[in-house]
């Protein structure tokens, strides 16, 4: 590292032991690096060609407001997202608040009293557990009459096929395949291995919805879900394909008749897709979409840096500093609140908003434990910006995701380490 550059870190109070440490490991990750630019290569110029396609023009970034009718921009941005999906069709609205919402409006959009829905890669994020009714909550599906079942995987976290086929039945309306981890150390879910548990569930009963859960997974590979047989696939967009511009959103694409079931839920039974303003923050969406894969690939990379150095310092990382990855969340488990507390603290340390804030766990809705986020972003909540957050339990692990730049994201892991450095909690 040169001198300039080592000053600048020191001026961002990093320890020259941890630059020295950390620049080592560094070196060893240009061959991992490179593969991640290249798929960022391929998916940057499969969102242009989609873009070309639709005939994008600065018109399509005109507000409106009121009840949005002949939104041209709005169902344009909805064309390019079905395209580059390979899908028939795609919702993508400011209206839908974070991936729950749209995760939501999707179940309830497809599914009707006595239908169950069957969850074959064990219990889904914690927010999602309100939703279904897994845990008691007001709105519930539950309440709709509107069953679960869940399999879980098998100790190796491979699929227990014999489990699924026993749990398909006559009711089973949807199955929801959640591709990443969640507050869990499972493996996130290739779309190949997605595919083939598509696959499977459709030769047992071919009329059932498969909808996957694709938060954190966007242009993380050359394919997405839609690609390999689901129906739905659904996302937020202050996540990977808002590319940090987008201030709210989400998207659900896939099959036009399940699209447009969400999207009656979403609006009005008679209005669907026909109805909502997008407020003049096209542009953004449009913007933020392109820029993804890039924004993406810098997130890859922190995610890569932080698994090999943490596991030199004795941690496990899920993945490992060596695995394929799937999404771009890296799980540490740091094995004491202390660890946890003090990560995120230099996360939020590195960050360009709010970084003088000291994070602390508290009872979040939606959670079943205590949660400590760390973020200091220009959109709040934005996780595809460098942030990090955990429940507060056994077996203490920390999930580390984002950065809107590979840069950004070096120094938060930078930071993180000198915190836990300062805590005597790692030696080097």
């Amino acid at each position: 590292m040169n001198s300039q550059l080592n000053q600048i870190y020191n001026d961002l109070h990093i320890d020259n032991k941890i630059l020295n440490f950390c620049e080592r490991i560094e070196q060893n990750l240009k061959e991992r690096f490179d593969e991640i630019d290249r798929i960022a290569e391929y998916n940057q110029l499969k969102v242009l060609k989609a873009m070309q396609d639709n005939k994008v023009s600065d018109i399509h970034f005109a507000a409106t407001t009121g009840y949005g009718y002949n939104d041209i921009g709005r169902d344009t941005l909805e064309s390019v997202y079905a395209s580059v999906f390979h899908a028939e069709s795609a919702l993508v609205r400011p209206q839908l608040i974070s991936g729950t919402h749209a995760l939501s409006t999707a179940l309830s959009g497809n599914l009707r009293p006595g239908d169950e829905i069957l969850s074959p890669v064990g219990k889904p994020y914690d927010t999602l557990e309100g939703v279904i009714g897994i845990r008691e909550s007001r709105g519930s599906l539950a309440e709709y009459g509107v069953t679960y079942a869940q399999v879980d995987l098998l100790p190796n976290g491979d699929f227990d096929y014999e489990g699924i086929k026993n749990a398909l039945n006559d009711r089973t309306k949807l199955v929801t395949i959640q591709r990443s981890k969640g507050y869990a150390t499972r493996p996130t879910l290739s779309v190949k291995r997605i595919g083939e548990l598509i696959s499977y569930i459709k030769n047992i009963k071919p009329d059932v919805i498969c909808m996957v859960d694709n938060c954190y997974g966007e242009f993380v590979e050359t394919i997405e879900p839609t690609d390999v047989g689901a129906d739905l696939c659904v996302g937020s967009l202050i996540k990977n394909p808002g590319g940090g511009l987008a201030p709210i959103g989400g998207y659900i694409v896939g099959k036009e008749e399940y699209v447009d079931n969400a999207a009656f839920r979403l609006t009005a039974p008679g209005l669907g897709k026909e109805v909502g303003a997008t407020l003049g923050i096209n542009s953004l969406l449009y913007q933020g979409f392109f820029m993804a894969p890039q924004v993406v690939s810098g997130a890859l990379k922190a995610a890569i840096y932080a698994a090999n150095i943490y596991e030199k310092l004795g941690f496990t990382a899920i993945p490992n500093g060596s695995e394929p990855r799937y999404d771009i969340i890296q799980a540490i488990t740091l094995g004491s609140p202390e660890g946890v507390i003090a990560f995120c603290k230099g996360i939020q340390a590195a960050a360009p908003v709010d970084s003088y804030v000291v994070p602390e766990p508290w009872p979040m809705p939606g959670y079943h434990s205590d949660v400590i986020m760390a973020a200091g972003a220009f959109v709040q909540g934005s996780s595809i910006e460098l942030s990090a957050d955990a429940p507060i339990e056994p077996p203490y692990a920390v999930y580390f995701q984002g950065g809107l730049t590979w840069y950004h994201g070096k120094l938060g892991i930078l930071m993180s380490v000198e915190k836990l450095y300062e805590e005597n909690l790692i030696q080097l």
